[in-house]
């Protein structure tokens, strides 16, 4: 074994756990324990009357294998035969252990074990003791099966080729992500098999070099051949690919198919587009393969030390990979994984491309209250003292990296001041934009912020545009604390916006979301992890709306005057500051009772007979008028 394991050889009564985990042993030169030994008397009792034993019964000796395979785990790999016939059974025998379970099924008819168990002498196993075996029996869906029916010669062989030749998760793609993606896995004691692709001259034993050049991959298989990297792994296989999203996915994809068998299982761990995860997810189905969108957020750093994970998909095929992606994911401060099931299809790189929207949000703010502060007469040491005060109300990832972005020298100044100001995209916002206006979500803030980059692209223009309309702002009347308070504000409508997107994509495409769960497991690893996100874990436990909560609601009112006040006075002094002003712009036209949108629907039926409703009509009856009359 390349590192420890505990193999349970689990299955009925008969079917040869003994036997077959003596010549095991024999063959890895490791220990080996029969779960019998452990049963403590009154269970011997009991078995010997011809009494099935209960839950109960077996609750203290699962628990103590469970503490003989700890112990043994400190120093080698072992053995134990344990019949294991429920899932709670094996939950227990696998506590705090899991990464290093191996489980073996040992599987054969009734009629086959049935007489086996009657050749052998003094064996206190009746038919209706293992007729209520059988009955127990909860099929494993992560063990390696064994039909008994070969010989004890053959499934050692079988098993050995199991435990030694086959890795256990492979990762296609070793970019910055898919690096530290295999390091992960690895430094939770995983088998794994990477493979990148060979280039001549340019990237050349990217795979074996990488493996080189970290210990923690030294049992890892290294492949340049897609055909060897996949026959590396174990059925049904287990592959994450971690390469650019587009079209390279769907190459990628027509690469493996003709490598995969029925069953096996693809997860996209990429950037890639909710709608395209739903076609491919859908396309696979016909080949007999297994798709899992899976957002991952963190960067290169969230996933080598724990990202958070977003994964969407068939959830019991979801259940196949749990362990992988929960052993790697961030831990929230329950040392819970920051890894729940998302939902059905797309839904996983759909709530992943919201979290970016919302990043897209958070950066644009930040970016607004840095050109605020700047404005007040402050320089970059100054800012990120500023912002670190905040930290007490308002801490976050994206606060603490901009406080260390201000603090950074470049010789005699300070770096930022050297960045040009033109921002990119990867395409996320856009696609975000894109969904709110397709199902019909104001998520504004995020259209904003997108628009945002977009504008600073255009620096040439700005250049020209700025000698040509004189804009030049002017010296703000503010404090830093109404600064703070208009941040504090514009955050939670960004929030209670890109919740609003998930919660209503939920209900169009039939997808069953835990708004709640999906803030959890943004409470750690990813970029938009935040105090407020920790907060809003009960809020969306009463209610997906944020706004109809009441501590939100007394925030909100409390804040208000703040955010008025700083807007306001950006305006007069001509300062941009785009997602702020939206922000409240927002909430003023949410919160309007009467708005004007009779005009637009007044406007709508003069030129198009799009109808209307009147106010004065309660039955809900749609008019037209003909205007000219």
């Amino acid at each position: 074994m390349n590192f420890n394991n505990v193999i349970f050889l689990m299955g009925v009564s008969g079917c040869g756990k003994s036997a077959i985990g003596e010549l095991l042993s024999q063959r890895l030169k490791i220990p080996f324990f029969d779960g019998d030994d452990f049963h403590p008397q009154s269970n011997i009792d009991k078995m010997s009357l011809g009494e099935p034993l209960n839950d109960q019964d077996r609750y203290g000796w699962l628990v103590t294998l469970n503490k003989l395979a700890k112990q043994q785990l400190l120093n080698n790999s072992c053995i134990i035969a344990c019949s294991a016939l429920k899932n709670s059974y094996r939950e227990l025998l696998s506590t705090d252990i899991k990464n290093q379970v191996k489980w073996i099924h040992l599987a054969g008819s009734f009629n086959q074990i049935l007489e086996r168990v009657n050749k052998r002498e003094n064996h206190f196993m009746s038919s209706n003791l293992l007729q209520s075996q059988f009955d127990t029996l909860e099929l494993p869906e992560d063990a390696f099966e064994v039909n008994i029916s070969m010989t004890p010669e053959d499934i050692v062989i079988k098993t050995e080729e199991f435990l030694e030749m086959k890795s256990e998760f492979g990762l296609f793609g070793l970019g910055v992500m898919g690096k530290s993606l295999s390091r992960n896995l690895a430094q939770k004691g995983f088998n794994i098999s990477i493979f990148n692709r060979e280039e001549k001259g340019t990237e050349e034993d990217v795979a074996i070099k990488f493996k080189g050049a970290h210990k923690e991959l030294e049992s890892a298989q290294p492949f340049s051949d897609i055909k060897a990297f996949v026959n590396s792994l174990q059925t049904p296989r287990r592959i994450m690919l971690m390469v650019n999203a587009g079209k390279i996915t769907d190459m990628v994809i027509e690469d493996l198919i003709p490598h995969l068998s029925d069953g096996d299982i693809l997860i996209d761990g990429g950037n890639s587009n909710y709608l395209k995860t739903k076609e491919r997810y859908d396309y696979l189905k016909t080949k007999q393969v297994h798709f899992i969108g899976v957002g991952v957020s963190g960067g290169e750093e969230g996933a080598l030390k724990g990202p958070s994970i977003m994964p969407g998909g068939n959830k019991e095929i979801y259940n196949l990979v749990k362990p992988y992606l929960e052993s790697i994911a961030a831990k929230d401060a329950n040392n819970l994984p920051c890894c729940t099931y998302i939902g059905e299809e797309g839904s996983g790189h759909f709530v992943k491309m919201v979290h970016n929207g919302i990043e897209y949000v958070e950066m644009q703010l930040l970016a607004e209250v840095y050109t605020i502060l700047k404005l007040l007469g402050n320089n970059p040491d100054n800012i990120a003292d500023i912002l670190k005060s905040y930290k007490t109300k308002v801490n976050s990832y994206l606060l603490g990296i901009t406080i260390d972005i201000l603090r950074k020298k470049d010789g005699e100044d300070w770096l930022v001041n050297k960045i040009v100001d033109k921002a990119g995209n990867k395409g996320t916002g856009n696609w975000t934009t894109i969904a709110t206006a397709e199902l019909g979500i104001p998520s504004t803030l995020i259209a904003s912020a997108l628009f945002a980059r977009y504008t600073s692209f255009y620096k040439e223009e700005r250049l020209l545009a700025s000698g040509n309309f004189n804009i030049k702002p002017s010296a703000l009347n503010l404090e830093v604390d109404a600064v703070l308070n208009a941040y504090q504000f514009a955050r939670i409508i960004n929030h209670y916006q890109g919740l609003k997107l998930i919660s209503q994509a939920g209900k169009a495409y039939g997808w069953h979301l835990n708004l709640s769960e999906i803030a959890r497991i943004w409470t750690n690893g990813c970029i938009i992890k935040s105090d407020f996100m920790i907060d809003l874990i009960p809020v969306l436990k009463e209610d997906d709306n944020i706004l109809n909560h009441k501590s939100i609601i007394d925030q909100v009112q409390f804040l208000k005057p703040s955010i008025n006040q700083v807007v306001s006075e950006c305006v007069l002094k001509e300062l941009a500051v785009p997602c702020l002003s939206e922000s409240v712009n927002f909430l003023n036209t949410y919160s309007t009772a009467n708005s004007s949108a009779n005009i637009l629907q007044a406007q709508r039926d003069y030129f198009g007979a799009h109808t209307y409703q009147r106010t004065d009509d309660a039955s809900g009856k749609y008019h037209h008028t003909n205007w000219q009359e």
